[in-house]
């Protein structure tokens, strides 16, 4: 609409992008041509950072009403504005569900997510909980199952907003005491069903071991949370089967006594990890298990029938970090998932997911918030729970929880029945070690290839014995599919062999193609290695197909002289 003007680049660049914000600012962006141009600008990886700039250094106008205007906006205060008067409306009904709508369009608008704001879905579940079913809670079952299919979301929303406003603390306080508020009545749920807690938590793998003959491996997180394994598992691709359960962990919830329970089926605490590890592999001297750290998943084969794979970031940075951390857990999640999706696309048939605890975040708190005892004896007082030599008779009260269990040299555990720390010289923010279901509901889930065996050519090593025992420096493989059916999947199928000494790969074959009802021989020398393990392996999914062991006898054939 100007008249036409000779003038620098730079400065009708600044006109055109003034009026198209403009336009965006009072909710009436007529021109067309500058709104497809703002919605190509937000989708344009490579300029992004000039529209970063140009927004810097704009002003909003004064006095705009912020609920007119437009809802694809890229104005982060308009939507910090719209977060304090819901925040300053949420015992208002009318102003909800007049700021509702808006809000939900907000949450679908893709230039908004484009530019990072992305906190609404947290708050839209929050507003949109319902917590009337908590009142026919009867039972710690029903409890857990509540929690399992509703709960869990309050708290990945909650984590989210602190991840988002921590250093706002007007803006995110209303929404902390919402979530308090909800928290107050299932806990509330939780603990007049308490009576029914057991923890399922002893022998976990030593469970995974006994139930599952095929490649298999465990991821083991420390401090993975309910809530946090199910944000996994919106990023593991979708062409896996997954298989969701809940392990209820002991109690008091911390590393070393759940870890020694995930390891051992023995009850034993032991603090050494090397010891559970060790334990776990003399419970079971048939089976090859491989320990590894999750960062150290590669495309690499490993001989182990079971892979377990350590995951310690989240209960690091959170214990380190406390709050802090929050910041990078969504890489975190992100990064397992990434492990989850390599693990399946490398030959394991599954994958599990378990934890040892998961953990509760304090958010905004004030010391009235923390909770004071006086303690009588020898005690151990820490964030979540306290470990006392005698009792202590100050917290018998309904407020908290005495369990009777020995540990060195004390024999009461004391809990608080809700969220609040104990009152400790340390850093508050991020703790576990309670009884509530955040620390103690924690995930068994389990992702398996989809694959229907009635499709695929049936393959085996068919002279393990003669295998065993085997004379002089070259031994034969022989490998026979089935007759397959009469259908394209079972005609032919490729395959490879991969050699292991001492839980080293030593040697791997070239990619062969095998068609139904054929034996192959495949020979191979022990080049200096007395005993070597054979995987045969799908060449395309990895999928271990069958093992043998191949054993070198070093009696010669003395030829009768003896």
């Amino acid at each position: 609409g100007q008249d036409y003007l000779t003038k620098p680049a730079s400065t009708l660049a600044n006109e055109v992008v003034k009026s198209m914000l403009d336009g965006l600012a009072d909710g009436n962006c007529q021109n067309k041509v500058l709104e497809t141009v703002y919605e190509s600008w937000l989708d344009s990886v490579s300029f992004q950072d000039s529209f970063n700039s140009y927004l810097g250094s704009y002003s909003l106008p004064k006095n705009i009403d912020v609920w007119e205007i437009e809802v694809n906006h890229p104005f982060r205060q308009i939507d910090e504005k719209w977060l304090a008067d819901t925040g300053a409306h949420l015992s208002n009904k009318d102003a909800l569900e007049k700021y509702l709508p808006r809000i939900k369009q907000r949450n679908q608008s893709k230039q908004a997510q484009a530019l990072g704001i992305t906190f609404w879905a947290d708050v839209i579940e929050l507003l949109e909980f319902d917590q009337k079913n908590i009142a026919y809670l009867s039972s710690f079952a029903e409890c857990i199952e509540f929690y399992t299919k509703h709960f869990y979301k309050l708290d990945t929303a909650i984590r989210n907003l602190y991840a988002e406003f921590l250093s706002k603390r007007t803006l995110l306080e209303p929404f902390q005491e919402l979530y308090k508020e909800y928290v107050t009545i299932f806990l509330d749920k939780w603990f007049n069903c308490f009576s029914g807690y057991k923890e399922t938590q002893t022998g976990t793998l030593q469970h995974i071991i006994d139930n599952n003959s095929e490649k298999t491996a465990i991821i083991i997180g420390d401090g993975i949370a309910y809530e946090i394994a199910e944000q996994v598992t919106t990023k593991v691709k979708n062409q896996f089967h997954l298989t969701r359960k809940t392990i209820i962990t002991d109690i008091p919830s911390e590393t070393e006594n759940n870890m020694s329970r995930v390891y051992m089926d023995n009850g034993v605490v032991d603090a050494v990890q090397a010891n559970r590890v060790t334990y776990l592999t003399t419970q079971n001297p048939e089976t090859t298990i491989d320990f590894i750290r999750l960062d150290e998943v590669n495309e690499e084969a490993r001989p182990g029938q079971f892979l377990l794979c350590t995951a310690k970031d989240i209960d690091d940075m959170g214990e380190k970090l406390q709050q802090k951390a929050l910041k990078y857990f969504p890489e975190t999640i992100s990064f397992i998932a990434e492990k989850i999706n390599l693990l399946l696309a490398n030959g394991y048939a599954k994958v599990y997911l378990i934890s040892d605890h998961g953990f509760i975040l304090t958010g905004i708190l004030v010391e009235s918030d923390k909770i004071a005892v006086s303690l009588d004896g020898a005690y151990e007082k820490n964030e979540r729970f306290i470990r006392s030599e005698n009792q202590q008779p100050l917290l018998t009260e309904d407020r908290y929880v005495e369990v009777e269990k020995r540990y060195k040299n004390f024999n009461y555990l004391y809990f608080a029945k809700n969220m609040s720390p104990f009152k400790t010289p340390g850093v508050y923010g991020f703790s576990h070690g309670g009884i509530s279901p955040q620390e103690l509901v924690t995930p068994n889930f389990c992702w398996e290839r989809k694959r229907d065996p009635d499709k695929d050519l049936s393959i085996s090593i068919i002279n393990k014995d003669d295998l065993k025992n085997v004379t002089g420096e070259l031994f034969q493989v022989k490998i026979k599919t089935d007759k397959g059916k009469d259908d394209l999947f079972t005609l032919n199928r490729k395959v490879y062999l991969i050699f292991f000494c001492d839980k080293v790969q030593i040697n791997k074959s070239d990619v062969f193609t095998m068609q139904k009802d054929e034996l192959i021989m495949k020979e191979y020398t022990f080049d200096g290695n007395p005993e070597i393990e054979a995987q045969l392996l799908d060449a395309e999914t990895k999928e271990q197909l069958d093992r043998a062991i191949i054993k070198q006898n070093n009696d010669r054939d003395l030829g009768g002289l003896l």
